[in-house]
């Protein structure tokens, strides 16, 4: 699957939204290593802590359904009835819940360069000191 057909995934993803506080709708699509696509959509809740993003979103139902290998994540947000075009990054939650899964080196994240395009991030460049499962030891 091309960077680009996975940022659609992901713009689609985004129109499932619930967020009647912020209108800030965000959608990502998570490519796994075979080829399938889970799909995720930011979750809001009254109490705010509760909320969820559109990243865990999609891993926790791939991890759910039984996947564990994961290639790249695209991730769009913009206002209720905006396109995505500007940079809507990960928070550091769910850049730390991408780190529990997958290689910091590997692992690309595609955001809105803000310009029309596309830019790919390494898990690595946006999560410089993650603290990962080897860092457990055994």
């Amino acid at each position: 699957m091309t960077n680009q057909e996975l940022f659609e995934e992901a713009k689609k993803a985004r129109l499932q939204a619930y967020t009647p506080y912020s209108h800030f709708q965000v959608g990502a699509a998570l490519l796994t290593r075979s080829g399938k696509v889970y799909h995720g959509c930011n979750i809001e809740n009254a109490a705010y802590t509760p909320t969820n993003c559109a990243e865990r979103t999609a891993f926790f139902q791939a991890v759910y359904e039984g996947e564990r290998a994961f290639e790249k994540i695209a991730i769009v947000g913009a206002k209720e009835g905006e396109e995505p075009t500007n940079v809507c990054a990960p928070c550091g939650v769910c850049r730390q819940v991408m780190r529990e899964f997958c290689s910091p080196e590997d692992f690309c994240i595609l955001l809105a360069d803000g310009k029309g395009g596309i830019k790919e991030w390494k898990l690595r460049e946006l999560l410089p000191c993650g603290f990962g499962p080897e860092d457990l030891g055994e």
